[in-house]
């Protein structure tokens, strides 16, 4: 075991929770084998990250993430309306499925399927978290330098 803190260029082995205020369960790693990230890799939103810095092996916390802290507000212009004429007769839609577009850029960007009619296809690319206040706990497992 290590004597380090969790900070920058650490690499932390833990346990986590994310739930919806409601309570109800996102992800959780307790029931399974833990996570292992290194700080500042991306892994983890920055609002998440900076709230284990500092905190040593065996802390187990938990914190309540403000959305602009975590995934971002909803985003109106996020969602899009699009004709349905630019989906594949062979893409069946349905509100609630989820789509892989590709941006600008060339790279994957998801959206969920909000709305539609016959001509018109609504489209979602908000983060599903997005506007939500998180209930995120922790257990630091293990902290030690990144490779």
């Amino acid at each position: 075991m290590s004597d380090l803190c969790v900070g920058p260029d650490r690499a932390v082995t833990l346990h986590f929770s994310l739930k919806l205020e409601d309570g109800s369960e996102v992800d959780s790693t307790f029931d399974k084998a833990p996570a292992t990230l290194t700080m500042g890799d991306g892994s983890l939103p920055e609002g998440f990250e900076s709230l284990l810095h500092g905190l040593a092996i065996g802390a187990r916390e938990q914190f309540s993430v403000a959305p602009e802290a975590a995934f971002g507000e909803r985003n109106p212009a996020n969602v899009q309306r699009m004709p349905r004429t630019r989906f594949g007769s062979d893409i069946e839609l349905s509100e609630g499925v989820m789509l892989s577009f590709a941006d600008q850029g060339g790279a994957e960007l998801p959206g969920v399927v909000t709305w539609l009619s016959e001509t018109v296809v609504e489209v979602d690319f908000n983060h599903p978290l997005a506007g939500h206040r998180l209930l995120f706990e922790v257990e630091i497992i293990d902290v030690q330098p990144a490779a």
